[in-house]
């Protein structure tokens, strides 16, 4: 009978604090299950369904205040999701909007703590990262990249496309097929380099291979890619060699700061390794951009920017705690600002923000049809970081706290000479 009466009061407590916190801000974008099978609200539809494990499940959620803590409330199955994970999001929107003040907070806090605390919690397979060293040194970034990388070959394979890209595709379409819009990425990129057959070229952050494959096969360079992730440079060689490619194409395990600058390149490309950088070592990363190119070189730079001043993922953060840390995202103006700083030439600037939508949700899709799959290769934990993190990427370029940016720089010669094209007609083609 007691335990009966616990749980009826942690269910009026938690039907109060949906009730008093959230009301109509969801306006039927998302349903609450409780333990018992209660429904909140009783009746319609929702994208999503958050279900609430345990009578402590709100507690676990909310309590700590912080991303980490709704975070790992997912992961430790407090709570679950069922329908589109994205758009559970406006539900920390409106936890802000509906405890903002400090005296909100204090009696949100209060009521959570009559909730029960949850049951004891078991060791994550794979846990928060824990960084050490200087923020953003060799040793360091060598650290957090490969925390995020080295997960599985094999689980990357289940969402991404055919060709292992995992960066905004673009897409002429919203029917494009995942393949096909990465592909049409692929060539976009080296339609803005102008590259030609016999011209070099040097992939920053080359992930699996797969730029530097299209070039080699499609464009007839000379590519090089660097990555700080052995399983990936495996995976990219091992590939390379099965398509006859080895003399014209390789990937190598370096850090960007430490590739030799005796043999300049004609290209540089980076593709979703900006962010790993860091707003201090910019100046640094162009420079050294910079002197990789020949003149009339050009550089294209794909990367999220922030709509914030600065956007750090602190440790404090989910992203920080379990997908990129020491991530930075920086604004496009910043980007741009510190570029020119070394010598380049800004040339053409794009945004592909909505393509970064129509991308997330198709390797969300692709990630939980193949949920029984990803299992055999990580835990469950792991599965739901990558689910929850994805799906979380898609509401923040939704409401337009992130984007994802194209930019073209080039190195003038001595006399002020490009070397491009008067129209970009060509990038375009069909």
């Amino acid at each position: 009978m007691e335990k009966s009466n616990k749980s009826a009061n942690a269910k009026e407590i938690t039907l109060g604090i949906l009730d008093e916190v959230f009301g109509s801000a969801l306006n039927g974008r998302i349903r609450v299950e409780l333990w018992d099978g209660t429904l909140w609200p009783e009746a319609g539809d929702a994208d999503v369904r958050l279900i609430l494990k345990h009578p402590g499940a709100l507690r676990a959620m909310l309590l700590p205040g912080t991303e980490v803590g709704m975070g790992e409330a997912y992961l430790y199955d407090d709570i679950d999701f069922v329908g589109k994970v994205e758009a559970i999001f406006p539900l920390a929107d409106a936890l802000n909007d509906g405890a903002k003040r400090l005296t909100q907070k204090l009696n949100l806090a209060a009521r959570l703590r009559q909730l029960p605390q949850s049951p004891n919690r078991p060791t994550l397979e794979r846990g928060p990262a824990h960084l050490h060293g200087s923020r953003h040194s060799v040793s360091r970034d060598q650290k957090a990249v490969t925390y995020h990388y080295d997960v599985s070959n094999d689980f990357y394979k289940l969402f991404l496309d055919s060709n292992m890209v995992y960066s905004c595709a673009y897409f002429h379409d919203t029917s494009d097929s995942l393949d096909k819009a990465q592909e049409q990425k692929l060539d976009l990129i080296c339609r803005k380099l102008g590259l030609k057959p016999g011209q070099r070229l040097l992939d920053l952050g080359c992930g699996w291979g797969g730029l530097v494959i299209w070039a080699a096969r499609h464009y007839g360079v000379e590519a090089t890619g660097i990555t700080l992730s052995k399983p990936q440079a495996d995976y990219a060689n091992q590939k390379i060699a099965e398509l006859g490619l080895s003399q014209h194409c390789r990937v190598q395990v370096i850090d960007y700061r430490m590739v030799p600058e005796d043999q300049p390149f004609d290209a540089l490309v980076s593709v979703g390794m900006f962010e790993h950088v860091g707003d201090a070592k910019l100046e640094e990363y162009f420079s050294k951009a910079n002197r990789l190119l020949k003149p009339r070189g050009v550089f294209l730079n794909h990367g999220i920017s922030s709509t914030r001043l600065n956007q750090v993922n602190d440790p404090e953060s989910f992203s920080g705690a379990y997908v990129f840390p020491d991530g930075e995202l920086v604004q496009i103006s910043t980007t741009i600002r510190k570029a020119e700083m070394t010598g380049f030439e800004t040339r053409h600037v794009e945004s592909l923000r909505e393509h970064y939508i129509l991308t997330l949700r198709k390797w969300v899709e692709n990630l939980e049809k193949n949920h029984e799959q990803a299992l055999k290769f990580v835990d469950e934990a792991t599965y739901r970081v990558w689910r929850l993190y994805m799906s979380g990427s898609i509401h923040g370029f939704k409401v337009r706290q992130q984007n994802l940016y194209q930019t073209l720089l080039v190195k003038p010669d001595g006399e002020g000479q490009s070397g491009q094209p008067l129209t970009r007609e060509a990038w375009y083609r069909d």
